[in-house]
This record gives structure tokens, C-alpha cells and sequence, in this order.
């Protein structure tokens, strides 16, 4: 077992013993949790991977759940700084592997770029397929261009997730890229490859800004993307929700992926 998860399993073993969580009756109701209750429960371990507030709850895949979670069919979710909520129900959806051939991609740029290839991360290579207009090509949108970076605290909204209603406010969410446009805002989650994501970290930026979208009376339509890159290809899935006060009624709209040329 990866040390992390072992860690954490240990961790939240000791979490549910302390506070009876293996008594409670999910199908009737959330369990609530606060920052300050993690830490009293495992404040006698040393090791900061099982006592780390932070990391203890950073269950971004389905595999990164501790087992008292993933054998009762669980997930977490922030409600308010330093209040989470641990639900029954699907937390996560699945990011399909994309059956159709790579498009080969004519970057828009009339040079080609340096800088773009110093270190491998996520946030540059969104970036260079910003540069390239390439998520533009993607989201079909000339317009678009880059408005939204990094962490900000949300609104108050609801939610339900099967019949349980959840309250979230000030919670702090981040978009690794926003776009806005003539027409829409468009929120990118960016990763390197994950069978599937929580889908908390598609919804929460959603709600933020059609939150703000809504204010404007502009009418704009917030899109959400989730982006990839392996090897030399970049990939987009955009994801929309048939009901936006429904956690679990996330769809897939379209995918595709992309080799960038000059």
C-alpha cells in the first residue's frame, strides 16, 4: 500500500473510533466534522501525514479514500473553513478514456515558444495551450480570453447530493484558469492523468462564478473543462450539470485530444 494511504487509513481509523463514526446512520444523514475535532483525534501520531488536517482530507480520486470510506461508499467535502461533511453517496466521476484519433493542432502563434518547456507542470502546460488558442479551438469561442487565476472563498449556495441537502459558504475554492468570453466563462480544472476526479472541484468553481455571472444579469453560461496533459498530448473533457442544484448530475458534453505543431 502507498505510504500516504496508510497513513491516512491509520489516520481516520483512529478519527471514527474517537468520535463512534462507524455508529452513525449515513443513509439517514451527513456526519459532521470540524478541523479542530481531526486534530484532537489524532494529535498523539507524529508522523504529519496522519495528523495533517490538510492532507487528511485531500481525497482527490476515489483511490485516495481511506478504507473506512471506501468500504461504506463515502467521500468528504468542505462545507465552511474548518467544517467538512462526510457523505454516502458518488463523490467522483469517471474521466473517460478518449476513443476518437489525436487532432493534430496548428499552433495560431507565429513563433514558437521557450519558456513553455521549462519544467513540467500542470499550470504551464494550460497556459501554452492558452498561447496556442488552442482552448479556444476546443471551446469553439474566439473570445475567450484569461480572466481567472488561483484561490478565492465562495458564496453561500445548496446543493443535494441523493436526498441529502448540503450547505456550503466561505469555502475556499480554487480554478486553475478561467476564461470569459462574448458568450460564457469557462472554468478549467487542470491535472496530469486520473482514472476520474471528485467532483466537488468542478462544482464548487462553477456555483462560485455563475454566482457572479448571475449578479451581472449578463446571462454568459459558465462552462466546466477538465484538462490533461500525457506526453505530447493535450486533452479536454467539458462537463456540464443537467441540474445545478444536483452534485450528482454531472455529464460529459464532449472530449477531445490534441497534438500541438507549428
Amino acid at each position: 500500500m502507498d505510504e500516504n494511504l496508510r497513513n491516512r487509513d491509520i489516520a481516520w481509523q483512529a478519527i471514527f473510533d474517537h468520535y463512534h463514526i462507524h455508529r452513525h446512520n449515513f443513509d439517514e444523514t451527513p456526519f459532521e466534522l470540524s478541523a479542530t475535532q481531526i486534530k484532537q483525534a489524532t494529535r498523539h501520531f507524529n508522523i504529519t501525514g496522519q495528523r495533517e488536517v490538510r492532507i487528511l482530507c485531500k481525497q482527490d480520486e476515489r483511490e485516495d479514500r481511506p478504507t473506512v470510506f471506501q468500504e461504506r461508499g463515502l467521500f468528504i467535502l468542505p462545507i465552511r473553513n474548518g467544517k467538512y461533511v462526510i457523505v454516502k453517496g458518488e463523490g467522483y466521476v469517471d474521466i473517460p478514456f478518449i476513443e476518437s484519433f489525436t487532432d493534430i493542432y496548428v499552433s495560431q502563434l507565429p513563433f514558437k515558444l521557450i519558456t513553455s518547456f521549462v519544467g513540467d507542470s500542470e499550470m504551464q502546460h494550460l497556459d501554452y495551450a492558452y498561447a496556442t488558442s488552442l482552448i479556444r479551438t476546443f471551446m469553439e469561442d474566439s473570445s475567450l480570453v484569461l480572466t481567472i487565476r488561483g484561490r478565492k472563498y465562495s458564496p453561500r449556495f445548496n446543493f443535494n447530493v441523493g436526498q441529502h441537502n448540503i450547505t456550503v459558504q466561505s469555502v475556499q475554492t480554487e480554478v486553475d484558469a478561467g476564461y470569459e468570453g462574448e458568450n460564457q466563462v469557462v472554468l478549467i480544472e487542470a491535472k496530469k492523468q486520473s482514472p476520474d476526479t471528485i467532483i466537488r472541484q468542478l462544482y464548487y468553481p462553477l456555483r462560485q462564478w455563475q454566482y457572479h455571472v448571475d449578479k451581472s444579469e449578463t446571462n454568459k453560461k459558465v462552462s466546466t473543462v477538465f484538462f490533461e496533459k500525457w506526453g505530447n498530448e493535450f486533452s479536454f473533457w467539458q462537463f456540464h450539470f443537467r441540474d445545478v442544484l444536483d452534485y450528482n448530475s454531472i455529464e460529459l458534453i464532449k472530449s477531445r485530444r490534441f497534438r500541438i505543431t507549428r
